[in-house]
């Protein structure tokens, strides 16, 4: 089975030479941690909190953590959480099997984390129409084979279904994954969507504060009580029960910005952070 990009062209450049170059303007943006990647292990990381927007928009932010990841030791397999945008498919939804087309090369499904973690976790269901139409994943994937080549496996899963137990119980089985094979985990998210600049910069700090004490049903209080318009609080939730378990001692908030950083309009806009958590 082989899922084609889905937003090839208007997310990211289809090109692979222009797409390169692309990704290479988002880590030497001014916004972005203005230079390239590099290839010296100083960090061992287990996950990450990454946007998803046009690069237009977030890639600078997205960089921050790729450019860090890029000087930690290359996982076998990256498990990617993303939002399900669209609203088909299986509440939470894995692809098992085949491949994804990237304009970078293709990349391989790892069968059996994915299997592994649809065993371990009941409520998780194999289904390919749930990433058919989802970008959230999908934009990850370019910054990974620019950092890794095509030389790593990917787990995508998407959540339709966003509430603290599913995540509870989807963040254990991948941490139980990820203690018997070599992953890293990435949640994709954006936060606050089309509010003035000082709203978002305020609910925003609510949220990731609670990242920061990896507090997810704290997190999950905070985004319903404070109307928090953060897209994939599922997949954060859920990277931070993993996170738990496998022993994080840090983390850190590499960059926050917002679309009205890039465009000049603060009127309303849709805010990126991007985040790293460490192990010992």
């Amino acid at each position: 089975m082989k899922r084609r990009p889905y937003v090839a062209g208007m997310f990211y450049e289809s090109s692979p030479d222009r797409l390169r170059k692309q990704i290479e303007e988002c880590f030497l943006h001014r916004i972005g941690p203005g230079k390239l990647p590099e290839k010296v292990v100083e960090h061992n990381i287990i996950g990450l909190i990454s946007p998803h927007a046009g690069y237009m928009y977030s890639g600078p932010v997205a960089a921050h953590g790729y450019y860090i990841l890029s000087k930690s030791k290359k996982p076998s397999t990256v498990i990617i959480l993303g939002p399900n945008h669209s609203g088909l498919g299986a509440p939470i939804a894995v692809m098992d099997e085949g491949v994804w087309e990237m304009p970078l090369g293709d990349v391989d499904i790892d069968i059996e984390c994915a299997k592994y973690i649809i065993d371990k976790a009941p409520i998780v269901t194999s289904d390919e129409l749930a990433h058919r139409y989802e970008h959230s994943i999908e934009v990850q994937i370019p910054f990974l084979q620019y950092i890794y080549n095509s030389s790593f496996k990917i787990v995508p899963i998407a959540m339709l279904m966003q509430n603290f137990e599913a995540a509870r119980i989807l963040g254990e089985a991948i941490a139980k994954c990820a203690q018997e094979h070599d992953v890293v985990v990435i949640a994709s998210t954006d936060f606050t969507h089309y509010e003035p600049v000082e709203k978002a910069r305020a609910k925003d700090g609510i949220a990731i504060e609670h990242i920061l004490k990896l507090n997810a049903k704290g997190l999950y209080d905070a985004v319903i009580e404070n109307d928090i318009t953060m897209c994939g609080y599922g997949p954060v939730m859920a990277l931070i029960e993993a996170v738990k378990k496998l022993g994080c001692r840090d983390v850190k908030l590499l960059k926050y910005a917002t679309s009205g950083d890039i465009t000049g309009d603060y009127s309303s806009v849709v805010a990126y952070a991007s985040l790293v958590f460490l192990k010992e």
